[in-house]
């Protein structure tokens, strides 16, 4: 697999379109990290780490909804390992007029769109999430 994060985010839309509970999604480091930025901007319920079926670690990641339709209404890959798109702390992208979240990878770890903003550093955007 070549893209590990566009992959969860995948699993994650799929789900919420079958109306699931729950996906399970191979564990990375990577992966733990956007999903702390989901679940603390509201847009999931949480994680934990698990055994897969397989007998590899995986997270299994509650998913929310609000009256029987999920919170996430977009979920898109910015940063591909095609093209990667490294941002400054002025030029981060406001997800639809500041209702949405850019996720940022910045060397002060994974971080939303605002706390990057706040702590005035720059990074890669992972994704953004409506």
């Amino acid at each position: 697999m070549n893209d590990p994060i566009a992959d969860m985010l995948t699993r994650i839309r799929n789900s919420q379109l079958r109306g699931k509970a729950t996906v399970e999604t191979p564990a990375s480091k990577i992966r733990a990290w956007v999903l702390d930025v989901l679940a603390d901007e509201g847009y999931i319920r949480g994680y934990e780490a698990t055994t897969g079926k397989d007998g590899h670690p995986a997270l299994n990641i509650e998913l929310k909804y609000y009256e029987g339709t999920p919170v996430i209404r977009e979920l898109k890959r910015v940063s591909k390992p095609g093209r990667r798109v490294y941002v400054g702390s002025k030029d981060i992208p406001v997800v639809r007029q500041g209702l949405g979240v850019s996720i940022v990878s910045t060397p002060r770890g994974v971080m939303s769109d605002a706390n990057a903003r706040s702590q005035n550093i720059g990074g890669e955007v992972l994704c953004t999430v409506f």
